[in-house]
């Protein structure tokens, strides 16, 4: 199997190619359930926050490593008051303490995904710590998901803004050449720098992002839109602060929809390997923020 490395400037730091027959637990842990607690609102968020219909497991139904393969896998089955199963590992413990997080560098993940009405797997990026609030005021970096009845597609996406509901959202869709579907092998990557992040499927730049802000200020603990720009974290916030890594395969939500009798169970995505490098000789300054509207200034 092909095991390509990213070329120079970058040098290795981490990785996991799955050899073995479990899930990493030094590297890997799971989330687990149909939502979270918001200690901010003191409030049980179910769905994740999205309307997802999924309950995350560490079951080996849901989760497997064979061949030098993992497999996340969505199965059509009830659970808890949960119509279907599914698997969301990550490189933070649920305690809190964290197993890999890195500032800036290259993050590639080789996979194969599935597609279908109503699924929404992602390969993906969280805040290692709130430092400047609340979602999305910290940010959240998306290397790859799709809307799930187009496998033709990949979408990059970067959360960022104000706390919710005020955060922002911006979305990169990159069409997969000839007939390639998400379903073949394909190497999504970011490359992560001060002021500056690129997005890739298999080497190929499919979006550059250099504009973004940060605003951590609140109201009964939701977000305010920024309106002036002393309400904004210093550049390049939220970006300037360690990430963690996400692998999962949500069912439903408000972004893919209600699967639909078409679409196919058990749903697997699957991870030849991640990698992540550092850059050698370091990387200087953050560059200037790019063009763009910031929520005060009207739209030409």
């Amino acid at each position: 199997m092909n095991r390509g490395s990213a070329v120079s400037p970058w040098v290795m730091v981490w990785h996991d190619e799955f050899e073995g027959d479990r899930v990493d637990p030094a590297k890997w842990d799971f989330d687990i359930g149909n939502g979270f607690y918001d200690y901010r609102s003191n409030l049980w968020i179910a769905g994740w926050g999205n309307e997802e219909l999924q309950y995350y497991t560490a079951e080996p139904a849901n989760v497997t490593v064979k061949d030098s393969l993992l497999t996340i896998r969505a199965v059509k089955e009830s659970l808890h008051g949960c119509g279907y199963t599914s698997a969301r590992l990550k490189t933070k413990k649920r305690d809190g303490t964290l197993l890999f997080s890195t500032l800036y560098g290259r993050v590639e993940f080789r996979a194969k995904v599935p597609w279908g009405k109503g699924l929404w797997p992602a390969l993906w990026m969280l805040p290692a710590s709130d430092a400047y609030g609340g979602w999305a005021a910290s940010g959240e970096i998306d290397l790859m998901e799709i809307v799930g009845d187009k496998p033709h597609e990949v979408l990059s996406s970067l959360h960022y803004g104000s706390g919710y509901p005020k955060r922002t959202l911006h979305t990169n869709v990159h069409p997969l050449p000839g007939n390639s579907s998400v379903s073949d092998w394909h190497v999504y990557a970011a490359e992560w720098e001060p002021g500056e992040i690129r997005f890739y499927v298999d080497d190929v730049l499919a979006a550059t992002e250099r504009f973004w802000w940060s605003c951590s200020k609140t109201r009964d603990g939701a977000g305010l839109e920024a309106r002036r720009a002393s309400d904004l974290n210093p550049w390049p916030a939220p970006y300037d602060q360690p990430f963690y890594l996400l692998m999962n395969v949500a069912v439903g939500g408000d972004f893919p929809g209600v699967p639909t009798p078409e679409t196919q169970f058990p749903a697997e995505l699957v991870v030849d390997y991640v990698r992540v490098y550092d850059k050698v000789g370091g990387y200087g300054e953050a560059k200037p923020i790019g063009a763009g509207r910031f929520p005060w200034q009207k739209q030409r």
